[in-house]
């Protein structure tokens, strides 16, 4: 009995690699192990428009729904991995010369919140802001907010839905009920449904079409790698937003905003496609159902109207933002356009009032750089647009983060910021790469796993990479700045004839300038390369946003889904398995910082000898565990 116990252990073993295998194949979806690949450009399909304009702020799409002090914009954002952020603005924002503030303390800050459907069993109480935008020139409109309120609710057990409601009960002005679910604890073996990554957004067609695409792939968590409503587009009197500010407002005498864009962008409206009707439960409609002649009326999101049969769904009049990240936690981070210069040099008042991070939940006591948990993940969250100096307080608190991580529990590691530091496009080509300087050695010696920023208007993928060097044990760095927002997509290629950027070019609106020729491989001695350079697996001019699936603490699916596949089934732009290999690039703590000249790094070749080594090594474990377990049984 024993002997058949073994062998039907081992045939179950050998089985379940070679179906693994099979399944690789069959599915053809390419691995981290498959390279360096070889560089590809997709280029720009001429039959699509390069952009589109931002929808005024008369359009339907953009209304305000909620009247009085009733909730609008309402989000969720992590707090930690047993609470949870809630947000929301009630009253109405004021533009003019001269704009008189609205009372935070006039509207109370609750969220009533409980497993069960119209139960609130807990309640929560939080904190309420307004913010002003003034401007010191004659002419120019003035900006006072809405009443902003943040809630962080706690006691939340994990990966379990909750349903709530926030505003004031005394009034009463309590918004709809809205219902999330909440992520799994840090854990080897769980990990968020899938995670959405958008950047550069905007308020256009495109940046509508992009929500609609992203609301079908029904993520339980968004990050948003900056740039997000383009609000200083605009004038202050706001009229039409332009592709290039300088060029249609050459006499402003500041860099304008039209505040009411944020606005605009928390509520809007859009059409989109439900796959299922499991997409309207994700944000919140419980009682959906399938028949295509049902009609859904809430005053939280409008009227909703299923339009097709079969399993699609169209739906119309349907809030922009608010249901995904009413339903969804958003994680942001600041890119250059939430700079908003004002008076007495103010910047960033839109972001840092709007939108709550767990900044000082991770010691950062920074809305511009945080960190958090979801699942299995560790995510660091790093601000471009302030002090990144290694003598920093952002370089010493990320130091002291990375150091605390605890590999055993979140083996993923996954890090993000606005602009990129590898990007083969002629725009915003190293613009950043002081910062890259600064942080890339820290960031390897840690053995971040994937970053990704935006910045860029197009899609890029690297292959694994240090100091412009292929590295297996360096991050995949992705570029999703292709949201669709009004400055349109990029095109040109630095390495392409005519459109290498000159050194005046790129100048970064915050740090300093250090472009720098290569000085190793095929471009040494050069500013660009003159072929698309080997670190660049693949790029693409299109409007997007990716998915990230993790399996398990080694393997996560990264897929990159374009704006023109949204009407296609099973469709992408390009799809990749990224894969761990913690045998392989076991992180340095030494002074070091695990460099490949000081031994950090590995060879290609010595990579993969290990890899197979590791396999093997693997097999023998598993076969003599069976065997072990056989006699004692």
């Amino acid at each position: 009995m024993n002997r058949l116990k073994l062998w039907l252990l081992i045939n179950t073993f050998f089985i379940t690699i070679i179906t693994t295998q099979t399944l690789l194949a069959q599915n053809q979806i390419p691995t981290t192990l498959d390279g360096p690949f070889k560089p590809v450009t997709r280029r720009f399909d001429p039959s699509l428009r390069r952009g589109s304009d931002d929808l005024p702020m008369n359009h339907p799409r953009l209304k305000r729904n909620a009247t009085s002090n009733f909730p609008e914009q309402i989000s969720l954002a992590i707090s930690s991995p047993t609470s949870m952020w809630v947000s929301w603005v009630t009253g109405e924002a004021q533009i003019g010369s001269d704009v008189i503030p609205l009372d935070p303390a006039s509207v109370a800050s609750e969220v009533w919140y409980g497993k069960e459907s119209g139960k609130y069993v807990s309640r929560g109480k939080g904190n309420s802001t307004v913010y002003t935008q003034l401007y010191p020139f004659e002419g120019l409109s003035n900006y006072t907010s809405g009443i902003i309120h943040h809630v962080r609710i706690d006691g939340l057990e994990p990966g379990t839905k909750y349903f709530y409601k926030c505003g004031d009960s005394s009034i009463p002005a309590m918004s709809e009920e809205h219902v999330f679910e909440t992520l799994p604890l840090p854990s080897p073996n769980a990990y968020p449904h899938r995670i959405a990554i958008i950047g550069d957004l905007g308020l256009t067609s495109n940046s509508s079409t992009t929500i609609d695409h992203v609301i079908v792939n029904d993520p339980s968590m968004i990050l948003m790698v900056g740039d997000l409503t383009y609000a200083n587009q605009y004038l202050t009197t706001g009229e039409k937003g332009a592709p290039c500010y300088s060029c249609a407002f050459p006499d402003a005498p500041i860099r304008e905003t039209y505040q009411p864009r944020w606005d605009g962008w928390g509520r809007s409206a859009v059409f989109f496609i439900c796959k299922s009707t499991s997409c309207f439960r994700r944000i919140g409609i419980t009682n959906c159902n399938p028949d295509p002649k049902t009609v859904y009326n809430s005053q939280a999101t409008g009227t909703l109207v299923a339009k097709l049969g079969g399993n699609k769904l169209t739906v119309f009049s349907l809030l922009f933002m608010e249901p995904l990240i009413s339903s969804s936690p958003m994680m942001v981070i600041e890119g250059n356009h939430e700079i908003e210069l004002q008076v007495s040099g103010i910047t960033f008042k839109s972001y840092l009032t709007r939108y709550a991070v767990p900044s000082v939940e991770s010691g950062s006591n920074s809305n511009f750089y945080y960190s958090f948990d979801a699942g299995g993940i560790h995510f660091v969250m790093l601000g471009a647009y302030v002090d990144y100096n290694s003598t920093g307080a952002q370089y010493s608190w990320l130091k002291q983060d990375l150091n605390q991580v605890d590999r055993a529990k979140t083996p993923w590691l996954v890090a993000a910021w606005h602009p990129p530091w590898y990007n083969s496009y002629s725009s915003h080509y190293q613009e950043f790469e002081c910062m890259r300087q600064e942080m890339e050695a820290l960031l390897y010696q840690y053995r971040v796993d994937i970053v990704f920023s935006g910045h860029v208007h197009a899609y890029e993928r690297m292959n694994r990479v240090y100091n412009y060097t292929l590295d297996p044990c360096g991050p995949v760095y992705i570029t999703v700045g292709d949201g669709g927002n009004i400055e349109k997509v990029d095109v040109d290629h630095a390495d392409e004839p005519g459109n290498c950027p000159s050194a005046g070019d790129n100048i970064p609106e915050f740090g300093g300038v250090c472009h720098i020729n290569f000085s190793s491989g095929p471009a040494d001695g050069k500013f660009c390369w003159d072929k698309q350079p080997e670190w660049s697996a693949f790029r693409e001019s299109s409007f997007g946003h990716g998915i990230l699936e993790v399996v398990n603490s080694t393997y996560a699916l990264w897929t990159w889904h374009r704006n023109q596949d949204i009407y296609k089934d099973d469709s992408h732009g390009d799809q990749i398995y990224v894969v761990r290999q913690p045998e392989l690039c076991i992180a340095s703590t030494l002074e070091g910082g695990g460099k490949p000249e000081d031994g950090g790094g590995l060879t290609n070749e010595a990579a993969d000898l290990l890899a197979r080594w590791t396999w093997f090594a693997a097999s023998i474990e598993m076969l003599t565990v069976a065997v072990i377990w056989t006699s004692f049984y």
